[in-house]
């Protein structure tokens, strides 16, 4: 295979993902890097094949071959799986983890399973989203590789035999015996890399190690499997800062040629509010004190003018502009978002549940508490302002967002220990619960998405799940209802209506809203249809098992950057809420 070809975009139900917490990686099935940015989430790319930059590490069979893979339960140590002929090839792939923010460790260890083996390996780096190539390309006397990609330095260990191509990278041809193992190890790092390279052996046994820690033991669930995985994935993308970023991409198109492409290489307060939620289900799991930490020092930082969405690092989120590459087929590559000039209400909302949450579990701090008072005083001061809500559009006087409000304020009320003034807490929910029942109640009963928009949102069904309004509440049920009728197809779920044609003729399913309806029907009551709700929308993946934000119903494809972790967090929470419901 060329290294043209290995930089060509797949399908993303193709991709695997690996992560360190600091960064990831997706892996196409030809053993190809498409997409990693180093050292950091929001850093340039230095392997950006997937929007069409350059930058290639592909460890593929020789001959012909078919592809699959998984990956180790829990983890996100990848194996991709090729069978050759009559021989099956396997690379086992990982970010060493926990990763430092500085140094990225790539493990690939190539296993002959059956058979021997022959693979073609190209390592390609490029950085600044390709405009910066290798260079100072030079081999020590004991076989390793050093090099300078733009403003890294680079160490690969594994690849003494290989040549320089082009004096912009490497290519290999490795053969095997049956039973036989060869390590790859590929650092990049912003400072001095350290003076020895780490031992392949020791580096995957550390990671191993972490990961099991990482990852708790779950109790009972619906698919307990994807559940420790979607933790898997959710672990992967949190930092040692404490944010979860809320996709590992930047411009994969949600529409071909709709203009929808955006970077979510940021922490979005709300989505990570989600996951703590989502986690905080099950029990009081590491991903729980993450969310309340990094949400936490955001609140008191910057109180009522809180950002919907920052760096990990807890910067704001650079401006968004092109880049000068031809973007994931349909789209373009775009690295900064506008959201960092928006305000959400619903964020505030949102983190109530969350100190809520933290409390039920003993999790919470003083800071924590102070927290708690902050944005209770930003609710007050903010609620009778128009924002962009939970879909981030234009300014309007949001249903869901009011009264995410409410159902923060009324939780917080109801338990003592996030230290919340029950009196004020509930007479402001009440207050503002009033407005909105006054003004956005449609006349079929059902909530509708603002005074002046008469639509339904499948967000409204969140106020009834997280306890704002009663789920037996006639504009509860009735706004279920709605939703049921008007948004889905199939047991999938789309946002709202964006005009009278069909629903998949804007944008695809948000199995985000899938997962909610599934948690929605069993609080009713419905196990059928809410089993139907989950599995439909569980099987939204690739080999891989891994979720983008949105679903194309009808070429049954991923749309949207990924992996989404929103979406894990909820199919978490569906999986952990239809058990318990259940069993009720």
């Amino acid at each position: 295979m060329t290294a043209e070809n290995i930089t060509r975009p797949h399908v993303l139900r193709e991709y695997a993902f690996l992560a360190d917490g600091e960064r990831g990686v997706l892996v196409g099935p030809h053993g190809d890097f498409a997409w990693m940015c180093a050292p950091r989430w929001h850093s340039d790319a230095v392997f950006a094949g997937l929007v069409g930059g350059d930058g290639a590490y592909s460890v593929t069979p020789s001959g012909r071959y078919v592809w699959g893979g998984f990956y180790q339960t829990g983890t996100l140590i990848w194996n991709s799986h090729w069978l050759v002929g009559s021989s099956v090839v396997e690379c086992r792939e990982a970010l060493a983890f926990p990763g430092d923010p500085h140094r990225v460790v790539v493990l690939r260890r190539i296993v002959a399973v059956h058979g021997d083996a022959e693979v073609d390996v190209v390592l390609r780096p490029a950085g600044q989203f390709g405009n910066a190539k290798t260079r100072d390309l030079h081999r020590t006397d004991d076989g390793l590789w050093l090099a300078r990609v733009g403003d890294l330095a680079l160490r690969w260990t594994g690849g003494a035999s290989a040549s320089v191509r082009d004096g912009r990278g490497w290519t290999d041809r490795i053969t095997l015996r049956q039973g036989e193992t060869h390590d790859l190890v590929l650092e990049f790092s912003d400072i001095a890399l350290p003076d020895e390279p780490p031992d392949p052996h020791t580096a995957w046994a550390q990671t191993e190690s972490a990961w099991q820690r990482g990852v708790p033991e779950l109790g009972p669930c619906a698919a307990s499997r994807d559940t420790a995985q979607a933790y898997a994935v959710m672990r992967g993308m949190t930092s040692s800062t404490n944010g979860m970023v809320a996709a590992a991409t930047t411009g994969l198109p949600e529409r071909a040629d709709r203009g929808e492409n955006y970077d979510y290489r940021y922490v979005w307060l709300r989505d990570q509010c989600f996951a703590g939620q989502a986690v905080a289900a099950d029990g009081p799991h590491p991903l729980l004190d993450n969310a309340l930490r990094f949400v936490g020092e955001r609140l008191l930082a910057e109180g009522p003018d809180v950002l919907p969405a920052y760096t990990i690092t807890g910067q704001p989120i650079p401006e968004p502009s092109n880049l000068d590459l031809p973007g994931y087929p349909g789209g373009r590559t775009v690295v900064g978002n506008r959201v960092r000039d928006q305000s959400q209400l619903d964020v505030f909302g949102e983190a109530l549940l969350l100190f809520a949450a933290g409390a039920r579990h003993e999790r919470l701090t003083e800071d924590s508490r102070k927290a708690v008072s902050v944005t209770v005083g930003a609710i007050a001061e903010r609620w009778r302002r128009p924002d962009a809500g939970i879909w981030e559009v234009e300014d309007r006087y949001w249903t869901h967002s009011r009264l995410a409000c409410v159902s923060g304020l009324r939780t917080v009320a109801a338990v003592a220990e996030t230290g919340a003034d029950p009196v004020f807490c509930t007479a402001l929910a009440d207050t503002i619960m009033a407005e909105t029942a006054r003004t956005s109640v449609h006349p079929s009963g059902a909530w509708q998405q603002a005074p002046d928009a008469a639509g339904v949102d499948a967000a409204l069904l969140l106020p009834a799940i997280r306890g704002g309004v009663p789920a037996d509440d006639p504009r509860s049920l009735a706004t279920f209802r709605a939703v049921q009728r008007e948004l889905c197809t199939d047991y999938y779920v789309y946002r709202y209506r964006h005009d009278e044609q069909p629903l998949e003729t804007n944008e695809g399913a948000f199995l985000f809203c899938g997962f909610v309806m599934a948690i929605a029907a069993a609080q009713l009551g419905q196990q059928v249809s809410a089993a139907r709700y989950f599995e439909r929308n569980r099987a939204a993946c690739g080999t891989p098992g891994l979720f983008a934000e949105e679903f194309d119903v009808r070429q049954r494809q991923l749309r949207g950057n990924m992996p989404q972790a929103f979406v894990h967090a909820m199919l978490f929470e569906s999986s952990v809420q239809l058990t318990r419901f259940g069993d009720e």
